[in-house]
């Protein structure tokens, strides 16, 4: 399991990051549940499981296109912004 540390602001605020908003369809505006656990908060996004699944595939093989791109050199035509914000906007 992945796990991240990140700070919370004075008002008790915390940001998710990028790639989870986007993995997790949280936008600006949008609503995510906290439940509390015994081991914790559990913060759920309204996105159903198979949609989180299929958005994780796609972000996987985008990751696999630009490692297969090769040497250094080759990646100065890639647009990393662009590769990733196509299938998450």
């Amino acid at each position: 399991m992945v796990s991240i540390r990140i700070r919370v602001g004075p008002k008790g605020q915390v940001v998710i990051p990028k790639v989870f908003r986007d993995v997790y369809g949280i936008k600006e505006g949008g609503e995510v549940v906290i439940i509390p656990t015994e081991e914790g908060l559990i913060i759920k996004s309204e996105k159903s499981v198979e949609e989180v699944i299929k958005t994780l595939k796609k972000y996987r093989e985008k990751r696999r296109k630009i490692k297969a791109v090769g040497k250094l050199g080759d990646l100065v035509e890639v647009d990393l912004e662009e590769e990733f914000d196509e299938d998450f906007p």
